[in-house]
């Protein structure tokens, strides 16, 4: 797969592009399959995972480092919800590594970050709003996120740097549902830091579910 290419994948149950700063809510059915594709590379998907039963039993980022003793997120990292249900498995990965720990840009932190000037813009947490609404998800049901091909390395100090992506074109990660999943995903439209590599570009999402 080249970084312009949105071709037909066959049996394919799902296959949606999502642009740079919009976002997408996908149910996906125990035992499904979800690919995230970074079509161009270097792009964050910030990425929520909710028991479709009790949208309250959502993704745990503390629980899932704590119960597997790993920071960072790969092949055969079970990511827990915060009764501590197992959501979901990543099954595949062409990227290696992927952050549970830097969370989702808001207007808010936007600001105490970069500046007064980046009040107004698009940010992680509008688009989880506002896929998430149909399905009863509100402010109260957001937590920390994944950010799947996100590169924020944590230094012998324990401080968090935003750093270029590990990713490239054609690299995806593939989770399988535990059980019947939601999943919110927002496509960082992040201008400020390089985890976008400056310049936010869209991400297919491909599933399987039988």
């Amino acid at each position: 797969m080249t970084a312009t290419t949105h071709e037909t994948v066959t049996g394919s149950d799902l296959d949606l592009l999502v642009e740079a700063g919009d976002g997408a809510l996908v149910a996906v059915p125990r035992g499904g399959r979800l690919r995230i594709v970074d079509l161009h590379g270097n792009q964050a998907a910030d990425t929520l995972l909710y028991d479709a039963a009790d949208v309250r039993n959502r993704y745990s980022a503390l629980d899932t480092v704590r119960e597997q003793a790993a920071v960072f997120l790969t092949t055969g990292s079970r990511l827990l919800s915060t009764r501590l249900d197992e959501l979901a498995v990543i099954t595949d990965d062409t990227v290696g590594r992927h952050d549970t720990l830097g969370g989702a840009c808001a207007q808010e932190s936007n600001v105490v970050r970069y500046g007064e000037h980046t009040r107004h813009q698009h940010a992680c947490r509008q688009t989880f709003l506002a896929y998430g609404a149909p399905a009863g998800i509100g402010a109260r049901e957001l937590g920390h996120n994944i950010n799947f091909f996100m590169n924020v390395p944590v230094t012998s100090a324990g401080d968090l740097h935003f750093e270029d992506g590990l990713s490239a074109p054609g690299k995806h990660v593939e989770l399988t549902a535990s059980r019947d999943l939601l999943v919110l995903l927002s496509n960082c439209p992040q201008l400020n830091n390089p985890c976008n590599g400056w310049d936010p570009t869209p991400v297919r999402l491909l599933g399987w579910w039988t």
